[in-house]
């Protein structure tokens, strides 16, 4: 069955149900992960679901929700503040306990990295912490809302637009803010940090990153995000972030022994490899093997989101691993002094009889064939006859084999087990 991200729900710090999805891999589940997002942000942000994917590449589920009064969340947003942020926090972590797992991994971006530093406490069973472009002093989310600050202390409250759309924020909110001390929270989490945090941020300066970590203590690392901007809009940006949090959690949260069982192929499946939709895109596919996870996809021009190789380019990539190997293992064998291999392999479907090295066939002149073709750099100081038998050897990789073989391909379904 496809694995699709998982809507879910469940009662938030003031009563109101909280829109949540859950990202799951396609293979086991080593770990959770719980993100949160921005203020005044959804659960929805580039940033979010280019972390849950990669995250789920390798092996860790995420689950991701909108805060009280925003996005798909039921309540009033008015009425929030910091603290009922880190309960909707406590709560969603409380889910995830009773529900499937605890997280050993929390994530936050801007406001929700403080949040996430501050509750992180909380939740004994989280391993890492990552913050994105978390301010060490949340009264520094008063800057989006400055002119109307004196408005809303007169007041009691004020409208103001964040983002383009239209909040009520409350005196209460402002007062809250005081209450709490993220340095503080940094130096006394005791799990590993990292840091990730653009120097041109605009919105949130690099001084918070290095209040963040001067603060907390080791394990800690810090990544800069080069020139993306406060949200990471694009879309190479909110990757190369989701990539190294994905890199830099896995030691922390998936244990050897996790690992290790990851590497069994699901009950009731013949061994090789697992491929599962996942729910993003409308081709992007995870193959799982063994322990290795990777991703396969079409091109954006053919309607997928160019995330991956696409099947044929795996194909022709298994051609030339197998070709490359193959001439390593003869090479060794002779104790050739052979110092590199790179196999470039391009795959066309032409006319059979466009082929000229294909030899007389049925139906030459109107079959289609696939024609994949190999060209083989051999690295050293080689002679012209033994670079000629190592590209002859080429030929005798089992994947060249199979290409050139009449296989057969049984198709079951599932249920006949």
């Amino acid at each position: 069955m496809a694995v699709r991200p998982i809507r879910l729900g469940f009662e938030g710090a003031m009563g109101a149900s909280l829109s949540a999805r859950l990202d799951l891999p396609a293979g086991p589940v080593l770990a959770y992960a719980l993100f949160a997002h921005c203020f005044t942000c959804t659960k929805d942000l580039t940033a979010a679901r280019k972390i849950a994917q990669a995250l789920n590449e390798q092996g860790i589920a995420v689950l991701r929700f909108d805060f009280t009064g925003l996005g798909g969340s039921g309540g009033d947003f008015a009425s929030t503040n910091f603290t009922s942020n880190l309960e909707d926090l406590r709560r969603a972590a409380d889910y995830m306990r009773i529900e499937y797992e605890a997280p050993k991994l929390l994530i936050g971006h801007s406001l929700g990295g403080a949040a996430i530093l501050a509750v992180a406490g909380d939740i004994p069973e989280a391993m890492a912490v990552a913050t994105i472009a978390a301010p060490a002093d949340i009264n520094h989310v008063t800057e989006n809302f400055a002119d109307k600050l004196a408005e809303i202390r007169a007041a009691g409250q004020a409208d103001v637009s964040l983002s383009g759309r239209p909040f009520v924020i409350k005196k209460q909110f402002l007062d809250d803010l005081a209450a709490h001390d993220i340095e503080k929270s940094a130096a006394s989490l005791h799990k590993a940090l990292l840091v990730l945090h653009a120097p041109m941020d605009q919105t949130v300066g690099i001084d918070n990153a290095s209040r963040i970590f001067t603060a907390a203590r080791h394990p800690k690392s810090y990544v800069s995000l080069n020139k993306a901007d406060h949200l990471l809009r694009d879309p190479d940006d909110a990757t190369y972030a989701a990539n190294v949090i994905a890199t830099w959690a896995r030691p922390y949260v998936v244990t050897k022994d996790a690992a290790a069982s990851s590497g069994t192929t699901p009950a009731g499946a013949d061994e090789g490899i697992l491929a599962r939709e996942t729910g993003l895109g409308k081709f992007q596919t995870m193959l799982v093997a063994g322990p290795h996870r990777m991703l396969a996809d079409e091109p954006e021009g053919a309607g997928g989101l160019a995330s991956g190789p696409s099947p044929y380019e795996y194909l022709a990539a298994s051609l030339g691993a197998c070709t490359s190997m193959t001439i390593r293992m003869y090479a060794d064998f002779k104790q050739i002094a052979l110092d590199g291999i790179s196999v470039q392999v391009t795959h066309q479907k032409i006319h059979a009889r466009d082929c000229a090295d294909c030899g007389d066939g049925p139906h030459q002149d109107t079959a289609r064939i696939d024609r994949f073709e190999r060209v083989i750099t051999l690295q050293g100081d080689l002679s012209d006859d033994v670079r000629k038998k190592l590209i002859e050897i080429a030929n005798k990789c089992p994947v060249h084999r199979t290409l050139e073989s009449n296989a057969v391909i049984v198709t079951r379904d599932s249920r006949d087990q």
